[in-house]
């Protein structure tokens, strides 16, 4: 039996494509949540046509939103205490059907590691890793996802790496290592890109801007620089900032909430199948998220990632520009992305597939 250890909306995401290919050949696997984010999680399974969490490594009553450093250490203790509490039972799920049993993590979130260290450790179980051997070069940058990364390696047994880059990242970890070719992201846009907008008021043409990481958000200068910037840039087109609460909160500590206005329009966060359409209509974006900075490279979409390092620099190059969390850069892209659209990759990659046909060659579907 196979199981998925996931915490947050956007491993939902990524992961469903793979979901569907396993169940394609005949399994039901698992979910088993580990509520890093709960709003909207119910609707984003529902986008995706995917069934409600399994488990929930959190009670489920009591599951919230991490949106700060300090929430992960007692989030974390309860995860690992539900596991283990509950290892008998979920031991015995992983091995109903027969077949060998294995967790699969994904991305670089907390949950990676500690969906790896349950599997490993606690419920004896192989652990595959999808969107595995991403390295930025620095473990303060980002964090604390170079860290968790990391760890996640030092326990997988099947790393599912979405480059060559990737895979030599891994060249000295223990276990299977598998060239997806392209990141599961691809797959999943395919479930939403032509999904029809539903955004009052949408501009003829607009930016799109999401910046959330604690990296940025906890450095109230940067943060407002950037913001400064992309209003200035909005007086020549219509900018759409996408805002969740924890945001929303630094924007009013920072008493910066009137830089925005009828041009620089701060909009909350969509679920995926709303918000990727929404990209795709945009002329450029400006993130500090390293999943949408790889959807932009697939659509071929201008894209400026305002972070000091990224762990995907082969996505790097003229449609999308690393800013180093430099004002000067962003504005050098701001002037310049009418240049920078490029190929769109979408017909050409299918990482779920190559993910899926290795599970049904190791027995595992």
């Amino acid at each position: 039996m196979i199981s998925f250890i996931l915490g947050t909306t956007a491993e939902l995401i990524k992961i469903a494509p793979v979901y569907h290919g396993i169940r394609e050949r005949g399994m039901r696997p698992k979910i088993w949540f580990t509520a890093q984010h709960v709003d909207e999680v119910a609707d984003v399974l529902a986008d995706l046509n995917m069934p409600a969490p399994d488990v929930w490594l959190v009670p489920e009553d009591k599951a919230h939103n991490l949106e700060s450093p300090a929430q992960v250490p007692g989030w974390a203790a309860q995860v690992l205490r539900t596991a283990w509490s509950r290892r008998h039972e979920l031991r015995a799920a992983l091995t109903e059907d027969g077949r060998p049993p294995l967790v699969l993590v994904h991305g670089d979130t907390f949950t990676t590691p500690y969906g790896s260290l349950i599997g490993k450790r606690i419920l004896k179980s192989r652990v595959g890793h999808v969107e595995a051997g991403a390295r930025s070069g620095s473990i303060l940058s980002p964090l604390p996802e170079e860290l968790n990364r990391k760890i996640a390696a030092k326990i997988v047994d099947i790393h599912f790496a979405p480059s060559i880059r990737e895979v030599n990242n891994l060249r000295h970890a223990r276990g299977v290592v598998v060239d997806t070719e392209a990141n599961t992201a691809i797959d999943a846009m395919r479930l939403a890109i032509n999904q029809p907008l539903d955004v009052p008021n949408l501009p003829e043409k607009f930016g799109l801007a999401t910046l959330h990481r604690f990296e940025l958000v906890s450095r109230p200068d940067k943060y407002r620089e950037v913001l400064e910037i992309l209003r200035e840039q909005s007086r020549k087109m219509p900018i759409l900032y996408m805002a969740g609460a924890p945001e929303r909160e630094k924007i009013r500590a920072l008493g910066i909430g009137n830089i925005f206005d009828d041009q620089f329009i701060v909009q909350p966060k969509m679920r995926y199948l709303k918000f990727l359409p929404l990209v795709a209509r945009a002329e450029y974006v400006v993130t500090d998220s390293g999943g949408l900075s790889a959807e932009c490279y697939y659509l071929g979409l201008p894209c400026a990632v305002h972070r000091e390092r990224t762990e995907t620099p082969q996505h790097l190059g003229e449609t999308v520009v690393l800013t180093e969390m430099r004002g000067d850069k962003l504005q050098n892209f701001l002037d310049t992305y009418q240049n920078r659209r490029g190929e769109s990759w979408m017909d050409k990659y299918h990482p779920s597939e190559i993910v899926v046909d290795t599970l049904a060659q190791l027995g595992y579907c």
